[in-house]
Parts: structure tokens; sequence; C-alpha cells
């Protein structure tokens, strides 16, 4: 079940870096200026920024108080071993840089995203069996949930709480947190639930919408309300999240195949690239895939024939139609919002690196 922030404590996978990690794509990258049409250029705003992150999660854990070290000790230990190579924490910075011309203000909502995306890897970590933290011994099973739900909630409420912005605004950056917080969950237990032999493409696509597009979402609705954003603008903005989703959870999907982890695999997943093949992209018959699909949390002969069946050809070529679509949605939405030009290119960008089809 990994989520679109693909993850293992300790490793050096996809998502949200949190700014403490900078250095893992980024920070080893000299800098300039952000590029049109430069598909990494988000790595250059986010070096830019990534020390004001990482102060603003750390305001984020000394507004615990004195009287709440042992939290925070655990909230730290879960933010250090769990490490991500996107760092699309620049999202509510392109955003709002986008609708105002200066991404800097944005700043906080980076660190909701990074403690956000800490917190629900952690959770899916949980829920997939993977203890790697544990098993470290730099937390107990118990200290690391406890710090989980303290890292993916209270501390994003913290961090909004603290804005200077007037009580309406706040009130409704906080709506966005408590909407997705119940669409993600919902997603993931879907995700949990779904039955292999009764998925569609579209059902899966569902499920995305919930577990790996809430989140974005969130986040790119926080920036258009923060920055001034009108409702109409506001809710594109949130459209485009939801898009971006999609497209980040089937790269992620590919990802986890391509480095040989194989998680979803594992799990017992139902990925777009299963969907596809059980929609008649695989040259085998739906029955012979459902059985692999069931066998392979156990068989690793049945992981590789299945694998090979998600590989093919005319299996790519169908989720590679459907992941144009969905791409060609994300850029109807960027024109129709117009925003600011130095930063409608970076987003633009991040759409098309998310669209790629890796296998």
């Amino acid at each position: 079940m990994t989520s679109s922030e693909d993850h293992i404590a300790g490793g050096d996978h996809g998502g949200a870096a949190p700014a403490r990690t900078a250095a893992r794509g980024a920070g080893d990258r000299p800098g300039r200026g952000i590029t049109a049409g430069d598909a990494d250029a988000y790595l250059d705003l986010h070096q830019k920024f990534a020390a004001d992150i990482d102060a603003e999660v750390e305001s984020a854990l000394e507004s615990l108080g004195p009287s709440s070290g042992g939290l925070r000790t655990a909230v730290a230990g879960l933010l250090r071993h769990q490490t991500f190579r996107y760092p699309l924490s620049v999202l509510p910075l392109l955003v709002y840089g986008a609708e105002t011309g200066n991404p800097a203000p944005a700043v906080p909502l980076a660190a909701v995203h990074d403690l956000w995306w800490t917190s629900a890897c952690y959770l899916d970590d949980i829920a997939d069996g993977n203890t790697s933290i544990v098993a470290g011994g730099a937390l107990g099973a118990s200290e690391a949930l406890l710090a989980s739900v303290v890292t993916g909630h209270v501390l994003p409420l913290r961090v909004l709480r603290s804005l200077p912005v007037p009580e309406p605004v706040r009130g409704a950056l906080t709506d966005e947190a408590l909407r997705c917080a119940a669409a993600a969950a919902e997603g993931q237990l879907a995700d949990l639930g779904a039955d292999a032999g009764r998925t569609t493409r579209a059902a899966v696509a569902e499920i995305y919408r919930g577990k790996s597009s809430a989140p974005f979402a969130m986040i790119t609705a926080m920036a258009a309300t923060l920055s001034g954003a009108d409702a109409e603008r506001v809710d594109r903005w949130r459209e485009f999240g939801s898009v971006f989703g999609i497209l980040w959870q089937i790269f992620n999907d590919q990802e986890d195949m391509l480095s040989g982890r194989e998680e979803d695999l594992r799990n017992g997943t139902v990925t777009y690239l299963l969907a596809c093949a059980l929609d008649g992209g695989s040259p085998a018959p739906a029955e012979r895939v459902l059985s692999l699909h069931a066998a392979a949390r156990e068989s690793r002969a049945a992981r590789s024939e299945l694998a090979g069946l998600l590989r093919d050809p005319a299996n790519l070529h169908r989720c590679a139609r459907d992941l144009a679509a969905f791409r060609a949605d994300a850029h109807r939405v960027l024109m129709a919002l117009d925003g600011h030009s130095d930063y409608m290119p970076v987003l633009a960008g991040l759409v098309d690196q998310s669209s790629l089809m890796l296998l």
C-alpha cells in the first residue's frame, strides 16, 4: 500500500523531502534561478527555502512546550528516519508564487506538507508491516505511533494557528486540514479493502483521489487561500492538487517496481497498472492475473510473472493513454489559472515529470 510519498525509513525514496534532508536531491546542486521549462527547477526553489522550512518545523516542535521533552524527542526521531527523494514541499511555495510572485510567505505551509507526509508514510508503513524505524532501534512501536499522530495532526495545526492572518483565513486553512484528514483516511481504508476481482481503472483512480490526492489538494488550496485568492481560484488550485496526486501515485507505483522492492506486489495492493491489466491490457486473461496477484504475497515466482505482465507493452500503452489524459487535465487547470510567469512553468514541468512512463 505504498503511498504517493514513496518511503521507507532510512531510505532514499520519493515524496516531499523534509528540509532537514535537503541534500537528497537538491543540496548538492549549484544554485541558479528558476528557469522556464526546466523540469528540475523546483529543486532549486527547495534549495533556496530548505533552511526556512526546517526552522518552521523546529518551531512547531518547540511549541509543544518544555513539559513535552519526551514527545519532542520521539517526533524528532520520526522526522530523522523518514526520508524522501522528491521535495514536493515546494508545491505551496509554487502556488503562492504563482498567485503573488513571491513564494516566501508560504514556507509554513511547506512545513505542514512535510509534517503531514512524515506521519502518513509511517502509518502506511504500519499497514504494510514495515517496522524499520522500530527495528532500527530509533523508536519503540508505541513511541513511533504516538509521534506519528502528533506529527501529522497536532503540529500542522500548531503551524496554522501561529500564522499572522485574520481568523476567517485561519479557519479556512484548518477546514482544509480536516477535510484532507477525512478524505485520506477514507482513501486508505478503501485501499486496504480493495477487491482486485472487482476493481476497475475508475475505481482505483477514485481510491487514489483519497489516499494520494487529498493531501496535494489540501496544500495547494491552502496556499491559494493564504495568498488571498478568491473562492473560485482556490477551488481550481484544489482541483489541480487532486489531479496531480493521481499522477504522482502512478509515478510512485512505477518507481516501486523499478526499485526492486515491489512492495505493492508483496502487499497485494490494487494499483492502477494492475487495474489496466485486469481490463484487458495484459496478454494473459484476467483470471491468471488475479491468481498471480493472490500468490504474489508469498511467491517470488508469482511476483516475477505478474511484474512481467504488468510491464507488457500493451499494458503500459493502456496506462500511458490514461496518464496522458490525467496530464492534459492538470495542464488544463493550470492554463485556466494563468498565474505568475516565473512559477507556472515550474508547475507545468512537475506535471510533465510526474506523467512519465518509467517502465
